[in-house]
């Protein structure tokens, strides 16, 4: 029986894992569905922890204002906390928002901030954070979330990892997790660490992304990837690393609507897609769980729209690149595939 929850940020994790047996047959496949947080994402989980603590250590106190810079989901999860809590928020975001995560943070109360140049060094997540600033010098009290160094985003996934490895009796091989701030990354490396497990991390990554030593380049599905490094990073801890382009999510997302009725946000196809390319790399009868971070309903005017790819992507047909290595400052570390 499951307990009456406190309050609407008490639903907040032990999220759904959902063996993916109509896509991958007999395969041990899994997807941690955090599209069922209450604001339908992992970053649910971030935004959570991160306010609180600032209440809690008197950062910010009731009606205050947070500041921060997000591509979507974080920026819901934070418009949802600080709603709950009495804080108000100034959420910096940019052209490639969706239009239903606006209306989701203008219902919210947030007070949304468009970007609309990107900077020629750092893109538009150097835009964003170069606004962040500016509000936070002529906002009163302000203070930043700052998703992008809080030690409390990489440590709300300490329970992510927890729940998926009680849920396996800890017979977890392979995690696949999308880049972007690296927080659930690192989280999940962290607990991996921590609890001496066996359990390989694969990091997703967007084609364009800087963050395995990437060159800078346009992106349409927002969500993952990143155009400055990352705070959090530690490359030592991952396994491997794989690059999807934007075409790979559309493909992925679909293929995971058509095969399992699971309907799931842009960097969860990417995802999707990793598996498939690098299913053929693992062990027979390998346990791998894919960490999805959102549903798709936030996508139907872009991923799931025909004419929206037609226009923005082009050509649909799934092209598969051959495996290298991809070299890093550190040495060689993952695949592009």
């Amino acid at each position: 029986m499951r307990k009456i929850a406190r309050d609407i940020l008490d639903t907040i994790g032990n999220t759904p894992l959902v063996h993916l047996s109509r896509f991958f047959g007999k395969e041990h496949v899994y997807a941690k569905l955090e599209s069922a947080n209450p604001a339908g994402s992992m970053k649910d989980r971030t935004s959570h922890l991160i306010v609180s603590e600032l209440l809690r250590n008197g950062n910010v106190m009731e009606g205050g204002t947070i500041v921060e810079s997000s591509s979507g989901n974080m920026a819901v999860g934070l418009a949802q906390a600080c709603r709950f809590y009495g804080l108000k928020l100034k959420v910096v975001v940019d052209v490639n928002l969706n239009k239903q995560t606006h209306k989701l943070l203008t219902t919210y109360g947030a007070d949304v901030i468009m970007v609309n140049e990107p900077l020629p060094d750092g893109g538009f997540l150097a835009a964003r954070l170069k606004k962040v600033n500016e509000l936070l010098d002529t906002i009163p009290g302000s203070i930043w979330s700052n998703q992008y160094g809080n030690p409390n985003n990489p440590k709300a996934y300490l329970a992510v990892m927890e729940e998926i490895t009680n849920s396996l009796s800890q017979n977890l091989d392979y995690l696949f997790v999308a880049t972007s701030t690296c927080g659930s990354l690192m989280g999940c490396a962290n607990y991996i660490e921590q609890n001496e497990l066996n359990t390989k991390l694969i990091a997703v990554d967007a084609n364009g992304s800087v963050l395995f030593g990437g060159r800078p380049e346009k992106r349409k599905i927002p969500g993952h990837g990143a155009s400055v490094p990352s705070q959090f990073l530690d490359i030592s801890k991952i396994h491997d690393v794989i690059h999807v382009t934007d075409l790979d999510c559309i493909q992925g997302c679909r293929d995971l609507l058509n095969k399992e009725a699971i309907l799931s946000g842009g960097s969860s196809g990417g995802i999707v897609s990793a598996y498939q390319r690098y299913s053929q790399r693992l062990p027979e009868k390998s346990t791998s769980v894919l960490l999805l971070p959102d549903s798709g309903e936030r996508y139907l005017d872009t991923v799931y729209n025909d004419n929206w790819v037609k226009h923005n992507i082009g050509n649909r047909n799934f092209k598969r690149d051959n495996y290298q290595p991809i070299k890093l400052q550190n040495g060689i570390l993952g695949t592009a595939i």
